[in-house]
């Protein structure tokens, strides 16, 4: 049995080995027409299918979309960090010396360099995109030549490859980079500004300070550069904009108060200490570790008061608006943020009022900050005032443009209907660019105008050609108006008045007075005999039993026995029949009063003249 069983157990695992040989040499590259791969070519490709380090070009690639706004954030982060470097210095009051800030110190290092890596990124990427274009510029080279000539071809390709790196760099948004992310405030006020000495030593901080002003410039025109691409951005940031340039001018006007305060108090010390003592021994250097004696103490205390009495009108030293900062020991080493928020409310308080409550001394430099303060103030307004105007035309032109969107819309959906009927009425082509051109400054003017009723919207230097061209044939096809002069009919033709009537109207009821002459431009009237009821309202289709019905259409009229009472002064005719509409109908309509008037303006100048013969007919109709 275990023979047995063995000899199964060799035969199955037999047939395994040749089923899965079976299946590898089906899925071998051989049989599946590929070459075999060595197991160094496997290996480099199991290495390459690895997760690699994105490339220099495809990460610039990805970032390249958001770059500009990466380097104006970066800009406006400085800023707003960089007055932290006017914080640096503080006042020991009581040892009369201009100590360190340690903590405004760092904090003003680290943000300046964490902000200027954009930049320095920037920068090299132009230089390395300027020489790589350069470089591919095609130049002269010739081996065989002599060694003379060849120094000058080098020399020659040299300088056409710096003059193709030139042209490849915009050099106005390159050099403002470059002065951006130039160490000005941490060389001066780090390493310079503490140790200022010897002779001149105002003027000295008054030149280090100049240029600490002016390394502001390099990034606020970078600022601008990039902001320049907001143009077209939605209205929250414009004004988000708008409110940060707001709040960083209070904030490093703030900044240059403090750090002015500073200079205006340690001016004050050197002038005093140089009346007694070396101008070497009078910088007030804390951490020089020298004190200063108590007779100088009492004469700094003396002339540089902060405390001034009440009684003191004339104090010996003038700080003009800097005395808050020092009354209120705001330059003194307290906290930071303390500091930071006086300051700030100081440059908003007195930017929010253009510098008009300032209280100057007669300083040179102290009042030319104060005009700083006023221009900037007013520049930042009229800044406000011009986005604001800006932002009203754009929204005018947005309102006006959907307007006029609409105007064409609600044109478009009646310019069928309206070319019909101009072209149903025959009018010239005059007469229809005309009314084309009133409908659309009527919907401009007012949108929900009816354009079912053209005639109405109309002006009226436009609606009375119009009534004549509708009209005058109307006119002449009625019999008493036959030999009348044609002038007689353009004045009728002034005077009538469109009208509309819906369908089953009853314009009037047989036996009602006649008080108007109706001539019909569209649709169908009924005028009939027979018995109506005596509400005067709508009725029906007359019956059968009706006598003497006639249908009155485009051109027709009715109500010509008012020419007979207007010109004989009859009494007010009534209505020989019932008119009915049987459809809608558009008419114009001649009151009794209004041909009255024509009559008599005609008889005076001996154009009324009616056909007798048409005249008696229809009195004869009529009775």
């Amino acid at each position: 049995m275990s023979k047995y069983n063995g000899s199964n157990g060799d035969t199955s695992m037999g047939n395994s080995i040749v089923m899965s040989s079976m299946v590898n040499d089906v899925n071998s590259p051989e049989a599946q027409g590929r070459p075999m791969l060595g197991k160094q070519e496997l290996g480099e490709l199991q290495a390459s299918n690895k997760w690699k380090w994105p490339e220099v070009e495809e990460i610039l690639s990805y970032l390249n979309p958001w770059w500009n706004t990466i380097l104006v954030s970066s800009c406006v982060i400085a800023v707003l960090f960089d007055p932290l470097f006017f914080y640096i210095p503080l006042i020991k009051e009581e040892e009369k010396c201009m100590g360190i800030d340690n903590q405004a110190r760092t904090a003003a290092l680290v943000l300046r360099s964490v902000t200027d890596i954009p930049f320095l990124v920037h920068i090299i990427y132009k230089l390395n995109d300027a020489i790589t274009a350069a470089s591919k510029v095609p130049r002269d080279t010739n081996p065989n030549s002599e060694s003379g000539l060849v120094s000058r071809v080098q020399n020659l390709q040299m300088v056409q490859f710096v003059k193709a790196c030139s042209r490849k760099l915009s050099w106005r948004s390159f050099l403002t980079d470059v002065l951006a992310v130039f160490p000005i405030p941490q060389l001066l006020m780090v390493g310079l500004f503490f140790n200022l000495g010897g002779s001149n030593y105002l003027l000295k901080r008054k030149i280090l300070s100049s240029f600490l002003l002016l390394q502001y410039l390099p990034r606020i025109y970078r600022i601008y550069l990039s902001s320049i691409t907001m143009t077209h951005s939605v209205l929250w940031v414009k004004a988000a904009f708008n409110l940060f340039l707001y709040i960083l001018a209070c904030h490093i006007l703030g900044a240059f108060w403090y750090f002015f305060s500073i200079q205006r108090e340690t001016s004050c010390w050197y002038q005093s200490c140089i009346t007694s003592q070396p101008e070497s021994k009078c910088t007030f250097y804390c951490h020089h570790g020298t004190t200063i004696s108590v007779e100088l103490n009492t004469t700094l205390n003396h002339n540089c008061v902060l405390k001034v009495p009440y009684y003191t009108n004339d104090p010996p030293f003038d700080f003009g608006i800097f005395f808050d900062a020092l009354k209120n020991d705001i330059q003194g080493p307290i906290n930071l943020q303390h500091k930071l928020v006086y300051c700030f409310w100081w440059g908003l308080r007195n930017l929010s009022n253009f510098g008009t409550n300032l209280q100057t001394s007669t300083h040179l430099l102290e009042n030319t900050f104060a005009i700083l303060i006023s221009v900037t103030g007013l520049l930042l307004f009229l800044y406000l005032i011009g986005n604001l105007q800006i932002y009203i035309a754009n929204a005018t032109t947005k309102a006006e443009e959907a307007k006029a969107e609409e105007v064409r819309e609600k044109f478009e959906t009646k310019r069928h209907d309206i070319e019909n009927w101009m072209t149903q009425n025959g009018l010239e082509e005059d007469m229809k660019a005309e009314i084309r051109r009133n409908i659309k400054q009527k919907l401009e003017e007012d949108i929900s105008v009816d354009l079912d009723d053209i005639i109405s919207i109309l002006p009226w230097y436009t609606r009375k050609p119009l009534k004549r061209a509708l009209c005058m044939n109307t006119l002449r096809r009625v019999p008493m108006l036959n030999n009348m002069d044609e002038k007689v009919l353009k004045l009728m033709c002034d005077y009538l008045k469109p009208m509309k009537y819906q369908e089953n109207h009853l314009v009037f009821k047989m036996g009602d007075p006649l008080d108007r002459m109706v001539f019909i431009t569209e649709g169908v009237m009924w005028t009939y005999k027979a018995a109506t009821e005596s509400t005067g309202e709508a009725i029906g289709l007359p019956t059968s039993a009706s006598i003497d019905t006639n249908v009155l259409k485009k051109g027709d009229s009715y109500g010509h026995e008012l020419l007979l009472y207007a010109s004989s002064y009859y009494k007010i005719p009534t209505s020989p029949k019932n008119l009915l509409c049987h459809t809608k109908v558009e008419a114009f309509v001649l009151m009794a009063n209004d041909l009255t008037d024509i009559v008599n303006k005609c008889k005076s100048k001996k154009l009324w003249s009616l056909d007798n013969d048409a005249s008696n007919d229809e009195a004869r109709d009529r009775f």
